[in-house]
């Protein structure tokens, strides 16, 4: 037997490379409980954001008439998240929230989910729709003008599966960049609408 088969027979295939892990914790906050929580909540985000493999930690407030409170953690794999949810500071910190709220929901995204999943408070959805467009713009144009003079006599269907591939692989390495350093734009709510 091929010893490719066999490593797929015998799964000696390697280990699949870690990806980043995001997770959100939703919350509905007690009304007359608000201020607490989000001192509480600024407390573990800086405790969770000084953990080993972290990428980020936030705080989205609810919109209006909600107390819908959402925390974000980003961790770079598995095993860095497993270790901040099985800490003690984690644990201990749990322990003074639970008599804050009234309901509780987590959510998990891992690798492209993580960038393409809707943010819990997302902005006008043009414009991660008009970030998407321009990212694949770029890369599909780039494509375009450096590759297809090498691969032009090309069967059409290996053109279009090397397109895929490059433009796919480019959206992993630059959009979860492109979105933390244009999140708060992304996310950011019109006046207009935070004053209704």
């Amino acid at each position: 037997m091929p010893v490719r088969l066999r490593a797929v027979f015998r799964g000696d295939l390697p280990a699949p490379h870690a990806e980043p892990v995001t997770v959100t914790v939703a919350r509905l906050v007690r009304p007359e409980r608000r201020e607490e929580f989000e001192r509480w909540a600024d407390d573990v985000l800086g405790v969770a954001a000084a953990f080993p493999g972290n990428l980020g930690a936030t705080l989205l407030h609810p919109g209006p008439d909600s107390s819908e409170y959402h925390l974000v953690y980003r961790f770079v794999d598995d095993t860095s998240l497993a270790a901040w949810e099985r800490s003690s500071e984690r644990r201990t910190a749990l322990a003074h929230v639970e008599e804050m709220v009234d309901d509780e929901r987590v959510s998990r995204a891992v690798g492209l989910e993580s960038f393409f999943a809707v943010p819990p408070r997302p902005g006008p959805a043009w414009r991660s729709w008009l970030l998407t467009v321009a990212v694949v713009l770029v890369f599909t144009s780039a494509f375009q003008l450096i590759a297809v003079p090498f691969v032009g006599d090309w069967p059409w269907p290996l053109r279009l599966l090397l397109s895929a591939v490059y433009v796919v692989t480019a959206l992993r390495l630059l959009m979860p960049r492109l979105s933390r350093w244009l999140g708060p734009r992304l996310q950011r709510v019109p006046p207009a609408v935070k004053a209704q």
